[in-house]
């Protein structure tokens, strides 16, 4: 008869090879999560891409969701001058937006219009901007789309304020957006970048509609 010390020995024996069995089949693992970044490292995180060469996903920008931040601006001349102004600055970006944008640039433009419609500085026109783009997404797979997304948008509220519809496909005409820019070989002149006056013209505070 195999005494009790035998029976115990071989029960060791064989506990012992099954663990080192599970842990060859499944190893444990090195994942942790960094407490400032909450980055994920470790087997299934960001040391498998580097190892890897894979790209990881973007986090979404957060402070693009959410309500407006402005309050209410009353003062009528400033709101009128105000939009004039943004309208001028919205389509001049989308003319100028490129034509086959990438993933990353597609993400900015849409970004930019969420963040403004929390951030305009009229809450009231914010907040209506806000409830355009639930029903309107932005439209940014190239230049075209967007332009004539947002030609549409301004349309919408231009119906709203009984205004002369724009015509979407002559809208450079309107809204310059220099695209030609300068010739090759062509004189020019420095200027202070921030001088929005000196390089645009006082037609950039008062163009627009």
């Amino acid at each position: 008869m195999i005494s009790r010390f035998a029976k115990s020995f071989v029960v060791i024996v064989v506990a012992l090879l099954l663990l080192t069995t599970i842990t060859f089949l499944h190893p444990p693992s090195r994942a942790y999560i960094d407490p400032w970044s909450g980055e994920l490292f470790g087997e299934d995180g960001m040391e498998k891409a580097l190892r890897t060469g894979t790209s990881m996903a973007k986090p979404p920008i957060l402070a693009a969701d959410g309500g407006v931040i402005m309050p209410k601006l009353g003062n009528a001349t400033a709101k009128a001058a105000l939009g004039r102004a943004t309208w001028k600055l919205l389509h001049t970006m989308t003319l100028r937006y490129p034509e086959t944008p990438t993933q990353d640039e597609r993400d900015a433009l849409s970004s930019y219009f969420y963040l403004l419609s929390r951030l305009y500085p009229c809450g009231e026109c914010a907040a209506e901007f806000q409830m355009l783009l639930k029903k309107y997404p932005p439209q940014t797979s190239s230049r075209r789309a967007a332009s004539l997304w947002l030609c549409s948008v301004h349309n919408v509220v231009n119906e709203r304020l009984h205004k002369e519809e724009f015509d979407c496909a002559h809208l450079d005409d309107t809204y310059d957006c220099g695209c030609g820019d300068e010739p090759i070989g062509g004189t020019y002149v420095a200027s202070d970048p921030m001088d929005l006056e000196d390089v645009a013209g006082i037609g950039m505070m008062r163009g627009g509609r």
